[in-house]
């Protein structure tokens, strides 16, 4: 064996001592690709234990191991490493799955770096490859992935040494209607996710100093014009040891549509409120302190704003009396509202107006309150009553009338009487209900005496207990009682007097 290559075995040797113990994998390959020799950390990198396993060059080991970048896209033989570093190609950072021919459960994903020996003339003497087994980093990497992608919240990662985009989840997409190639390899100069900003100098100044960027609004520009309103924050970290900023954001729009939507609806009610020519106030539930009243309820009461907003009615006083100002609270406070509720109020100056009540819940700038209308009915009223008080004295002798007009006049009167006496027909006796009856047919007591063959006397203890019983005091009255409850309807005709 010549000196020469005596000493190149013996460097070979030596090289070869220094490496075994290192934790990076290294191969060593003659120029021709042919496989030398592995170290233990290389060897355990590929699941084997012996150097023959790799294959004796670069062809068998394609056909023991199918490698692929990490897009799944495999490996041609003249893109292994062993054929890239032999075609002269140095590269540092180079990672790749590796997978054992007929055994697709095992997978082991490789960082490379290449390395060219020359001898003393300065030729190419060795090849020489350097692992760093990154299993658990990809691994790490893939649930990152994972966790990114199927994240609801939107958000895009930019790297920090040129500004661009890198990595962009459906949630983004979504929330703006771009396309992942509208964002991947754009600047945040070209899609500005700081777009009017609230604190847009802290943002950039964050980000270039590659800190944390608190919360804050911005108008995040859409593809297809317009804008949309966000809450934007950003977060540093590091992907495959550069660093990044992860960009992550609120959708906001929703909020300001309901809350233009609100408001605008709030103004529809302002307006409609004010001109509206029934009386109209608005109070707060919870203490029935008035909020607002329009002009018509002033015309009606005689008030003006200033002497009703901010005071509770029943500090007021208007609606008479005491009792009936708690009825009405404690009935929106059960139910939620009222309707049509007969109240007497008072006017300033203590002239005192029938009105009808209606009254419901409401909530004005997310506060509850009570909306009450009313309706002056004083006039119609006085007319009701008037025409109350010349039915009763046409009635006064119900025989001159047929029992169809009477039973008109009964319901021209129930109009101003919609609550009926509890008393019910079946109080009375069966006796006070034969005389009831034959007083709806229009007769005297000497006649329901004769055909119920009673004395008289005990026919008018009957009529008295009937009268008591009804809460009537007239035989008009009891008639009228009786028609209101469809009683003795079409069972007699009154015989008009000879």
């Amino acid at each position: 064996m010549s000196q020469a290559v005596l000493a190149k075995e013996t460097n070979r040797r030596q090289l070869q001592q220094i490496i075994s113990g290192l934790s990076d994998g290294v191969i060593l390959a003659e120029i021709d690709q042919t496989i030398l020799w592995a170290n233990e950390a290389a060897l355990t990198m590929h699941g084997v234990d012996h150097i023959e396993a790799l294959g004796a060059n670069t062809k068998e080991y394609a056909t023991r191991f199918a490698l692929r970048y990490r897009n799944n896209h495999p490996l041609p033989l003249e893109n292994y490493p062993l054929s890239r570093v032999a075609d002269g190609e140095e590269f540092s950072d180079v990672v790749v799955e590796v997978t054992p021919t007929g055994d697709d459960e095992k997978t082991w994903v490789h960082r490379l770096r290449s390395l060219v020996l020359n001898d003393a003339s300065g030729e190419p003497e060795l090849l020489v490859l350097i692992l760093s087994d990154a299993t658990e980093w990809a691994s790490a990497e893939q649930r990152f992935e994972k966790t990114f992608n199927a994240n609801p919240a939107p958000a895009v990662i930019c790297r920090l040494s040129d500004l661009r985009y890198i990595k962009v989840n459906q949630g983004f997409l979504e929330m703006t209607g771009y396309n992942r190639d509208q964002v991947i390899g754009r600047s945040v100069y070209e899609l500005d996710v700081l777009e009017q900003a609230e604190r847009k100098d802290l943002a950039i100044q964050r980000l270039g100093e590659g800190a944390t960027i608190p919360q804050m609004q911005a108008e995040l520009k859409l593809p297809e014009g317009g804008s949309k309103l966000v809450i934007v924050a950003g977060q540093p970290l590091d992907m495959n040891e550069e660093d990044c900023m992860l960009f992550s954001f609120t959708d906001l729009e929703p909020r300001r549509k309901a809350e233009t939507a609100l408001r605008q609806s709030e103004e529809r009610f302002a307006k409609s409120f004010r001109l509206t020519p029934v009386p109209t106030l608005v109070c707060s539930a919870d203490n029935q302190q008035v909020v607002d009243i329009n002009e018509a309820f002033m015309s009606t009461t005689g008030y003006t704003s200033e002497e009703l907003i901010g005071k509770s009615v029943a500090e007021i006083d208007f609606i008479d009396g005491a009792q009936n100002c708690t009825r009405v609270f404690a009935a929106l406070e059960k139910a939620g509202n009222v309707d049509n509720l007969d109240l007497k109020i008072r006017k300033k100056g203590n002239e005192v107006i029938d009105c009808v009540l209606s009254a419901d819940t409401v909530s004005i700038q997310d506060v509850p309150c009570y909306l009450l209308v009313l309706m002056n009915i004083t006039e119609r009223k006085r007319s009701e009553l008037e025409l109350v008080a010349a039915i009763e004295e046409v009635m006064q002798d119900a025989s001159w009338f047929s029992q169809t007009l009477i039973e008109k006049l009964a319901n021209a009167k129930s109009v101003n009487s919609p609550n009926l006496p509890s008393v019910s027909f079946t109080d009375l006796t069966a006796r006070e209900r034969d005389v009831l009856g034959l007083i709806c047919e229009g007769l005297a007591d000497k006649e329901i005496a004769s055909r119920l063959k009673l004395a008289p006397n005990t026919v008018r203890n009957h009529v008295a207990t009937v009268y008591s019983k009804l809460g009537v005091h007239s035989r008009s009255a009891a008639i009228v009682w009786a028609r209101e409850r469809g009683l003795f309807a079409g069972e007699h005709r009154v015989k008009p007097k000879k």
